[in-house]
């Protein structure tokens, strides 16, 4: 990640003063407007999700340069917006990579954390997934990736359609894609995921 305007703050010590100063809308446009790679970091945990618009996540997300903070931001904050839904398939088309990356990043962390989506959302996420498979960027690739495993273990019926992707994309001529299908394919078929999936199959019946 790009150290030349970086204090060095620890992520750690990030959690602790965001929780001092609670959400903050107007204190993080100034963090972020600053530049400053920590102080975007602690914008993204001090931001209302509330008061995020597609127009602002639209900007923040043109200025990701690295993993860091478009994860941090997808991860603890956009996600919490309801514009997250619309940003994945908007973000999915985009060509610089760190904005491609926020695509499946925010895809991958809904999957975690939207406990109400239908399935219908993340069939559609497995189509982008599908069709991002080939970008061979490494940080694309890796959240392409992270996405389609999430979706596979979110219950069993998108374990099917997730694995099913998995293996198409596994037996594709193309490097890219058969990398991200071997890996989630991996992963999805381990014994002890298949029981996690199951269990979480018969709770959400009960």
């Amino acid at each position: 990640m790009p150290t030349d305007r970086a204090f060095g703050v620890s992520l750690a010590r990030l959690k602790v003063l965001a929780r001092e100063i609670g959400l903050d809308h107007s204190l993080a446009l100034g963090l972020w407007a600053s530049g400053w790679r920590d102080a975007r970091m602690l914008a993204c945990f001090v931001e209302d999700p509330a008061s995020v618009t597609p127009a602002q996540m639209d900007r923040w997300c043109r200025t990701f340069d690295n993993w860091g903070i478009c994860d941090t931001a997808c991860f603890v904050l956009f996600d919490r917006t309801p514009h997250a839904w619309a940003r994945v398939g908007t973000w999915a088309r985009r060509k610089p990579e760190f904005e491609r990356r926020a695509a499946f990043a925010l895809l991958w962390s809904l999957s975690v954390h939207d406990k109400a989506a239908p399935d219908r959302r993340f069939i559609a996420g497995l189509g982008l997934i599908e069709r991002a498979a080939t970008d061979d960027r490494r940080y694309v690739r890796l959240a392409v990736d992270m996405a389609l495993r999430a979706i596979g273990k979110r219950n069993p019926a998108l374990h099917k359609a997730a694995l099913r992707v998995a293996r198409r994309l596994g037996a594709s001529a193309d490097p890219s894609a058969s990398w991200v299908g071997r890996h989630a394919a991996r992963e999805l078929e381990n014994p002890a995921v298949v029981r996690r999936v199951v269990a979480k199959g018969r709770r959400g019946r009960g």
